[in-house]
């Protein structure tokens, strides 16, 4: 099967990272998994995906001092391939692994994703354990020069044989638990190298060895800031690829998306995607130790929701799902906007400024045309498309706001909208 056909519409999930951080249980999980079953499956939300050191012992004990422990204690099989830790997933005991909690999800009909650092766990190699398929230990495979600069877990893999034979064994795995989905990071922009795709040939050994195993997974890639230099190769081995580095509910961050989106516009594909990152909505920061509600006004969700959803990126939540309100739980399930998310529907940014953005796209299905009006500002202000700029022609023109569901005609050629600092107007013609 070809890989772009693993996800022929961007992913839509949870991620737990943006409220447990390290720290996430399975019962925390599951929890999670049974909300977005009763509430947002039906919108087209699926995947489950427990994010970093689901492998790592006592994770989150030393928040004040780590957020990733130095050599600490992590769950291994006899060939250097992590488990689950069994005291946060007891279910993984007796080496279940991520099999019973799978089961699980896949149960409530939903996917089910797992988080992974690049390479070999550094603790394998200094223990010269095996790898399965490879007359080399881990020690040989390994390549200290290639660590990441903020996880001390793992050490890079050497582009030999043996190092593919790892990887191989590794999905292999994975694939036997039942996931759907792996985020591999430290490997889409390394950031600490002085060629910041020093991974490349891992990318190429993961692509590989998920052909191999015989299970459609979807590849993610983080962290960004994505090369667009590169963006030929994130298509070829990839499905989707971080073009920022983490994304918090700051306005500055938002707005910065707007110019990340503008690079990447022509590269969102079926099966291949630009990753806006995480959305931080709902209740945030428990694992960091500050639990909190999102700092992102309404207005400022809902120009986030527009903008991934106009962009076509995956959309991954990074709330606790139990704990989201109505509000909120309204701007995920908006299907009129979520209709904007399959590659049937290709972004084209009008125009950008330091004060607004305008963009338009067409659904080449059903021939409807979207048109977006954005203020980047921080005061309220007047923001005009011309309709020339969107292909769209004639004397008067019907369309509806898909935020608010009011109907508006264009009889003048132009649409103008007030918006308040920070908001949106989204219009789909009728």
């Amino acid at each position: 099967m070809n890989k772009n056909a693993y996800a022929p519409t961007p992913p839509m999930g949870w991620n737990s990272y943006d409220y447990y951080d390290t720290t996430v249980t399975e019962a925390e999980v599951r929890a999670n998994a049974r909300y977005m079953a009763d509430h947002l499956k039906q919108y087209g939300w699926e995947y489950i995906v427990v994010d970093i050191e689901w492998y790592a012992k006592k994770a989150g004990s030393m928040r004040s001092l780590f957020q990733y422990i130095p050599f600490s204690e992590l769950e291994m099989d006899e060939y250097s391939r992590l488990l689950p830790d069994p005291e946060r997933f007891p279910s993984s005991a007796g080496g279940n692994g991520f099999r019973p909690l799978a089961d699980y999800i896949h149960s409530l009909g939903l996917k089910f994703g797992i988080h992974i650092m690049r390479g070999i766990p550094r603790i394998a190699a200094h223990s010269h354990t095996k790898v399965l398929g490879s007359a080399l230990g881990a020690e040989r495979i390994a390549d200290p020069a290639m660590i990441c600069g903020w996880n001390p877990d793992m050490y890079g893999v050497r582009n030999i044989p043996e190092g593919q034979a790892y990887y191989d064994s590794l999905i292999a795995l994975y694939a036997s638990w039942g996931v759907d989905y792996i985020k591999c990071d430290d490997i889409c922009n390394t950031n600490m190298h002085k060629n910041p795709y020093a991974a490349s040939h891992e990318v190429e050994m993961l692509s590989k060895a998920i052909e191999k195993c015989g299970r459609p997974i979807v590849l993610s890639l983080s962290p960004g800031p994505a090369l667009i230099e590169k963006a030929w190769h994130y298509e070829k081995y990839a499905n989707m690829w971080r073009i920022t580095d983490d994304f918090w509910d700051s306005w500055d961050l938002l707005k910065d998306m707007f110019q990340r989106c503008e690079l990447w516009q022509n590269h969102v594909l079926e099966g291949c995607y630009p990753d806006c990152d995480m959305l931080p909505v709902g209740s945030l920061g428990k694992g960091f130790g500050e639990e909190r509600l999102t700092r992102f006004t309404y207005e400022e969700q809902k120009t986030m929701m527009t903008l991934w959803c106009l962009f076509g990126s995956p959309l991954m939540l990074g709330a606790e799902l139990t704990k989201l309100d109505d509000t909120t739980l309204s701007l995920l399930t908006n299907e009129k906007v979520l209709a904007m998310l399959p590659p049937d529907v290709r972004p084209h940014q009008i125009m950008r400024t330091d004060t607004y953005a305008t963009w338009y796209e067409k659904d080449s299905v059903t021939g409807q045309t979207y048109l977006a009006l954005f203020n980047l500002s921080d005061a309220p202000g007047d923001i005009t498309l011309s309709l020339a700029d969107a292909d769209l022609f004639g004397d008067s023109l019907t369309l509806e706001e898909l935020w608010t569901n009011n109907e508006k005609i264009v009889t003048d050629g132009s649409l103008t909208e007030r918006l308040m600092a920070h908001s949106c107007a989204l219009y789909c013609s009728r």
